[in-house]
Protein backbone atom coordinates (compact mmCIF):
# COMPACT_ATOMS: atom_id res chain seq x y z
CA UNK A 1 0.00 0.00 0.00
CA UNK A 2 2.61 2.16 -1.02
CA UNK A 3 2.45 5.25 -2.84
CA UNK A 4 3.89 4.60 -6.40
CA UNK A 5 6.96 7.00 -5.42
CA UNK A 6 7.98 5.96 -2.11
CA UNK A 7 11.12 3.82 -2.37
CA UNK A 8 10.04 1.59 -0.15
CA UNK A 9 6.75 0.21 -2.87
CA UNK A 10 10.26 -1.44 -4.62
CA UNK A 11 10.96 -3.96 -1.34
CA UNK A 12 9.24 -7.60 -1.45
CA UNK A 13 5.59 -6.92 -0.05
CA UNK A 14 4.13 -9.81 2.89
CA UNK A 15 2.07 -10.69 0.17
CA UNK A 16 5.07 -12.14 -1.63
CA UNK A 17 6.08 -13.95 1.52
CA UNK A 18 5.53 -17.54 1.23
CA UNK A 19 4.24 -19.57 4.29
CA UNK A 20 4.21 -17.17 7.24
CA UNK A 21 2.11 -18.48 10.28
CA UNK A 22 -1.73 -17.46 10.32
CA UNK A 23 -1.99 -14.88 13.21
CA UNK A 24 -3.34 -15.96 16.17
CA UNK A 25 -3.17 -13.06 18.17
CA UNK A 26 -1.99 -9.36 18.32
CA UNK A 27 -0.05 -7.09 20.97
CA UNK A 28 -1.14 -3.68 22.23
CA UNK A 29 1.17 -0.63 20.08
CA UNK A 30 3.51 0.47 23.34
CA UNK A 31 3.82 4.37 23.93
CA UNK A 32 6.42 6.38 26.32
CA UNK A 33 6.03 10.11 26.25
CA UNK A 34 8.78 10.55 28.55
CA UNK A 35 8.27 13.77 30.18
CA UNK A 36 4.94 12.88 31.46
CA UNK A 37 6.40 9.93 33.51
CA UNK A 38 9.22 9.56 35.90
CA UNK A 39 12.56 8.75 34.51
CA UNK A 40 14.13 5.41 35.52
CA UNK A 41 16.95 6.85 36.91
CA UNK A 42 18.70 10.25 37.83
CA UNK A 43 21.58 12.28 39.52
CA UNK A 44 23.13 15.33 39.22
CA UNK A 45 22.61 16.71 35.66
CA UNK A 46 20.56 13.86 34.19
CA UNK A 47 17.40 11.73 33.41
CA UNK A 48 17.52 8.69 31.75
CA UNK A 49 13.93 6.78 30.62
CA UNK A 50 14.14 3.29 29.57
CA UNK A 51 11.70 1.58 27.03
CA UNK A 52 11.81 -1.55 25.65
CA UNK A 53 10.31 -3.83 22.83
CA UNK A 54 10.50 -7.65 22.60
CA UNK A 55 14.27 -7.38 21.12
CA UNK A 56 15.82 -4.20 22.19
CA UNK A 57 15.78 -1.18 24.91
CA UNK A 58 15.56 2.29 24.53
CA UNK A 59 17.63 4.77 26.53
CA UNK A 60 16.97 8.26 26.35
CA UNK A 61 18.75 10.80 28.37
CA UNK A 62 19.17 14.29 28.67
CA UNK A 63 22.36 14.96 30.22
CA UNK A 64 24.21 18.26 31.42
CA UNK A 65 28.15 18.19 30.74
CA UNK A 66 30.11 16.31 33.45
CA UNK A 67 27.77 12.93 33.14
CA UNK A 68 28.81 9.64 32.66
CA UNK A 69 26.41 6.48 31.12
CA UNK A 70 28.84 3.60 31.28
CA UNK A 71 28.67 -0.10 31.11
CA UNK A 72 30.25 -2.46 33.38
CA UNK A 73 30.19 -5.70 31.57
CA UNK A 74 27.68 -5.49 28.21
CA UNK A 75 26.87 -8.75 26.57
CA UNK A 76 26.73 -7.94 22.74
CA UNK A 77 27.14 -4.29 21.61
CA UNK A 78 24.91 -1.51 21.42
CA UNK A 79 24.16 1.82 19.27
CA UNK A 80 24.82 5.89 21.00
CA UNK A 81 23.96 9.01 19.21
CA UNK A 82 23.28 11.99 19.71
CA UNK A 83 20.77 13.88 17.62
CA UNK A 84 22.14 17.63 18.79
CA UNK A 85 24.85 19.44 17.10
CA UNK A 86 25.57 21.05 20.59
CA UNK A 87 26.16 17.77 22.73
CA UNK A 88 30.10 16.97 23.06
CA UNK A 89 30.55 13.18 24.27
CA UNK A 90 34.13 11.33 24.86
CA UNK A 91 33.60 7.75 24.54
CA UNK A 92 36.00 4.87 25.78
CA UNK A 93 35.35 1.19 25.42
CA UNK A 94 36.92 -2.26 25.42
CA UNK A 95 38.34 -1.80 21.83
CA UNK A 96 38.76 1.64 21.00
CA UNK A 97 37.99 5.67 22.02
CA UNK A 98 36.99 8.77 20.62
CA UNK A 99 37.16 11.95 21.82
CA UNK A 100 35.03 15.32 20.93
CA UNK A 101 32.17 13.07 19.17
CA UNK A 102 28.96 15.08 18.25
CA UNK A 103 26.26 14.32 16.12
CA UNK A 104 27.44 11.31 15.35
CA UNK A 105 26.16 7.35 15.99
CA UNK A 106 28.34 4.94 17.83
CA UNK A 107 28.28 1.73 17.72
CA UNK A 108 30.15 0.14 21.00
CA UNK A 109 31.52 -3.32 21.44
CA UNK A 110 31.18 -5.55 24.08
CA UNK A 111 32.16 -5.41 27.49
CA UNK A 112 33.34 -2.42 29.47
CA UNK A 113 32.34 1.21 28.09
CA UNK A 114 31.95 4.84 29.17
CA UNK A 115 30.52 8.07 27.71
CA UNK A 116 31.41 11.27 28.73
CA UNK A 117 29.26 14.15 28.42
CA UNK A 118 31.59 17.46 27.75
CA UNK A 119 28.89 19.36 26.14
CA UNK A 120 25.36 18.90 27.44
CA UNK A 121 21.92 17.40 25.56
CA UNK A 122 20.16 14.31 24.46
CA UNK A 123 21.72 11.21 24.31
CA UNK A 124 20.14 8.07 23.43
CA UNK A 125 21.21 4.79 23.75
CA UNK A 126 19.91 0.97 21.89
CA UNK A 127 20.54 -2.07 23.23
CA UNK A 128 19.54 -5.45 22.43
CA UNK A 129 17.65 -7.84 25.32
CA UNK A 130 19.92 -9.94 26.44
CA UNK A 131 21.06 -7.45 29.22
CA UNK A 132 18.56 -8.68 31.27
CA UNK A 133 19.44 -5.62 33.70
CA UNK A 134 18.14 -3.09 31.11
CA UNK A 135 14.77 -4.58 30.36
CA UNK A 136 14.00 -4.97 34.05
CA UNK A 137 14.64 -1.06 33.99
CA UNK A 138 12.10 -0.33 31.34
CA UNK A 139 9.04 1.57 31.73
CA UNK A 140 7.11 -0.77 30.13
CA UNK A 141 8.99 -4.24 31.65
CA UNK A 142 5.47 -5.60 32.76
CA UNK A 143 4.17 -5.67 29.02
CA UNK A 144 7.23 -8.32 28.19
CA UNK A 145 6.74 -10.75 30.85
CA UNK A 146 5.63 -12.96 28.19
CA UNK A 147 6.97 -12.72 24.17
CA UNK A 148 4.54 -10.59 21.90
CA UNK A 149 2.54 -12.16 19.42
CA UNK A 150 4.17 -12.77 15.64
CA UNK A 151 7.94 -12.30 16.25
CA UNK A 152 10.33 -15.61 16.46
CA UNK A 153 13.24 -16.23 19.04
CA UNK A 154 15.89 -13.16 18.43
CA UNK A 155 19.24 -14.29 16.37
CA UNK A 156 22.02 -11.71 16.08
CA UNK A 157 23.35 -11.62 12.99
CA UNK A 158 26.80 -12.59 11.82
CA UNK A 159 29.90 -10.84 13.86
CA UNK A 160 31.89 -8.08 11.49
CA UNK A 161 34.42 -9.35 10.10
CA UNK A 162 36.99 -7.20 11.86
CA UNK A 163 36.07 -8.12 14.94
CA UNK A 164 33.84 -5.88 17.64
CA UNK A 165 35.36 -2.27 17.73
CA UNK A 166 34.83 1.45 18.60
CA UNK A 167 32.96 2.52 15.26
CA UNK A 168 31.43 5.99 14.40
CA UNK A 169 29.10 6.88 11.33
CA UNK A 170 27.79 10.88 11.07
CA UNK A 171 24.39 11.75 11.68
CA UNK A 172 24.29 14.15 7.93
CA UNK A 173 25.52 11.49 5.71
CA UNK A 174 24.42 12.59 2.23
CA UNK A 175 21.04 11.72 1.20
CA UNK A 176 20.76 10.03 -2.25
CA UNK A 177 18.44 9.40 -4.77
CA UNK A 178 17.06 6.00 -4.55
CA UNK A 179 18.32 5.13 -1.13
CA UNK A 180 15.73 5.38 1.85
CA UNK A 181 17.14 7.11 4.79
CA UNK A 182 20.40 6.86 6.39
CA UNK A 183 20.65 3.29 7.26
CA UNK A 184 22.86 1.50 9.69
CA UNK A 185 23.01 -1.90 11.23
CA UNK A 186 25.45 -3.83 13.54
CA UNK A 187 24.95 -7.51 14.79
CA UNK A 188 21.73 -6.82 16.71
CA UNK A 189 20.23 -3.90 15.51
CA UNK A 190 19.18 -0.98 12.08
CA UNK A 191 18.40 2.50 13.10
CA UNK A 192 17.17 5.10 10.22
CA UNK A 193 18.26 8.38 10.47
CA UNK A 194 15.77 10.37 9.15
CA UNK A 195 16.44 14.15 8.67
CA UNK A 196 14.42 16.66 10.39
CA UNK A 197 11.20 17.61 8.36
CA UNK A 198 10.10 21.13 7.97
CA UNK A 199 7.33 20.68 5.60
CA UNK A 200 3.51 18.89 6.25
CA UNK A 201 3.10 15.70 4.35
CA UNK A 202 1.87 15.16 1.70
CA UNK A 203 -1.93 13.60 2.64
CA UNK A 204 -2.32 12.17 -0.66
CA UNK A 205 0.97 10.10 -0.68
CA UNK A 206 0.48 8.13 2.73
CA UNK A 207 2.38 4.91 3.30
CA UNK A 208 0.09 2.19 5.18
CA UNK A 209 2.04 -0.74 5.54
CA UNK A 210 2.46 -3.53 8.01
CA UNK A 211 5.52 -6.09 9.15
CA UNK A 212 5.36 -9.97 9.23
CA UNK A 213 8.02 -10.70 11.85
CA UNK A 214 9.09 -7.77 13.98
CA UNK A 215 7.99 -4.64 15.72
CA UNK A 216 8.80 -0.83 14.63
CA UNK A 217 10.08 1.74 17.09
CA UNK A 218 9.73 5.08 16.15
CA UNK A 219 11.60 7.65 18.22
CA UNK A 220 10.55 11.49 18.21
CA UNK A 221 12.45 13.66 19.27
CA UNK A 222 11.10 17.03 17.92
CA UNK A 223 7.60 17.86 17.17
CA UNK A 224 4.63 15.88 17.57
CA UNK A 225 3.51 12.58 15.46
CA UNK A 226 0.56 10.65 14.55
CA UNK A 227 0.46 6.98 14.25
CA UNK A 228 -2.56 5.74 12.40
CA UNK A 229 -3.00 1.89 13.28
CA UNK A 230 -5.24 -1.13 12.11
CA UNK A 231 -5.06 -4.51 13.38
CA UNK A 232 -6.55 -6.70 10.15
CA UNK A 233 -9.35 -8.87 10.97
CA UNK A 234 -8.93 -12.84 11.06
CA UNK A 235 -10.95 -15.55 10.83
CA UNK A 236 -11.03 -15.48 14.73
CA UNK A 237 -13.66 -11.79 15.63
CA UNK A 238 -11.85 -12.18 19.35
CA UNK A 239 -8.90 -10.70 18.59
CA UNK A 240 -10.33 -7.65 16.44
CA UNK A 241 -9.39 -4.82 17.65
CA UNK A 242 -10.34 -1.21 16.66
CA UNK A 243 -8.67 1.48 14.68
CA UNK A 244 -6.39 3.93 16.84
CA UNK A 245 -4.99 7.31 15.90
CA UNK A 246 -1.81 7.68 18.53
CA UNK A 247 -0.81 11.20 19.52
CA UNK A 248 2.80 11.25 20.41
CA UNK A 249 4.40 14.69 21.66
CA UNK A 250 8.61 14.88 21.78
CA UNK A 251 10.28 13.51 23.28
CA UNK A 252 9.05 9.91 23.02
CA UNK A 253 9.00 6.26 21.85
CA UNK A 254 6.18 3.67 20.14
CA UNK A 255 6.34 0.44 19.48
CA UNK A 256 4.48 -0.86 16.40
CA UNK A 257 3.49 -4.27 16.87
CA UNK A 258 4.00 -7.13 14.15
CA UNK A 259 1.06 -7.21 11.38
CA UNK A 260 -0.39 -4.02 12.29
CA UNK A 261 -1.22 -1.86 9.74
CA UNK A 262 0.55 2.05 10.12
CA UNK A 263 1.11 5.00 8.74
CA UNK A 264 2.55 8.05 10.02
CA UNK A 265 2.35 11.96 9.69
CA UNK A 266 3.86 14.98 11.69
CA UNK A 267 1.13 17.00 13.57
CA UNK A 268 1.34 20.82 12.63
CA UNK A 269 3.38 22.51 12.94
CA UNK A 270 7.22 21.34 12.22
CA UNK A 271 9.93 21.07 12.63
CA UNK A 272 9.43 17.07 13.24
CA UNK A 273 11.88 14.27 13.94
CA UNK A 274 11.39 10.89 14.08
CA UNK A 275 13.86 7.92 13.55
CA UNK A 276 13.00 4.05 13.28
CA UNK A 277 14.81 1.22 15.08
CA UNK A 278 14.15 -2.08 14.28
CA UNK A 279 16.27 -5.36 15.78
CA UNK A 280 17.34 -7.30 14.39
CA UNK A 281 18.64 -5.75 11.25
CA UNK A 282 15.93 -5.55 8.23
CA UNK A 283 16.50 -8.35 5.54
CA UNK A 284 14.15 -6.55 3.12
CA UNK A 285 16.31 -3.22 3.66
CA UNK A 286 19.12 -5.21 3.77
CA UNK A 287 18.62 -6.74 0.54
CA UNK A 288 18.43 -3.15 -1.47
CA UNK A 289 22.20 -2.43 -2.98
CA UNK A 290 23.46 0.90 -1.32
CA UNK A 291 20.70 1.46 1.20
CA UNK A 292 22.72 -0.03 4.17
CA UNK A 293 25.50 2.88 4.79
CA UNK A 294 27.62 0.00 6.04
CA UNK A 295 27.33 -3.27 5.11
CA UNK A 296 30.57 -4.19 3.62
CA UNK A 297 31.44 -4.27 7.94
CA UNK A 298 28.42 -6.04 9.26
CA UNK A 299 27.57 -9.02 6.61
CA UNK A 300 24.04 -10.46 5.72
CA UNK A 301 22.99 -13.95 7.30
Amino acid sequence: MYDAKDLRSTLKTSSETAGKPPVVDYADAELIEFHTVPPQESGPGYKTWYGRGQNFVLSYTEAEPGTVLSRDDQPDEYMAFFPERKTVVDIESANGSASDVSYSLAIIPPGASKITVKEGGQVIRLFSSVAPDLCEKSYNAESYRKPHPNIPPFEPWPNPPEGFKLRLYPMDAELAPGRFGRLYRSTNLMINLFPVVDVERDQNRLSPHSHDDFEQCSLTLLGDYRHYLRWPWTPNKAIWRKDQELDCSSPSMTVIPSRVIHTSIPLPKPPCHLIDIFSPPRVDFSEKEGWVLNADEYPMP
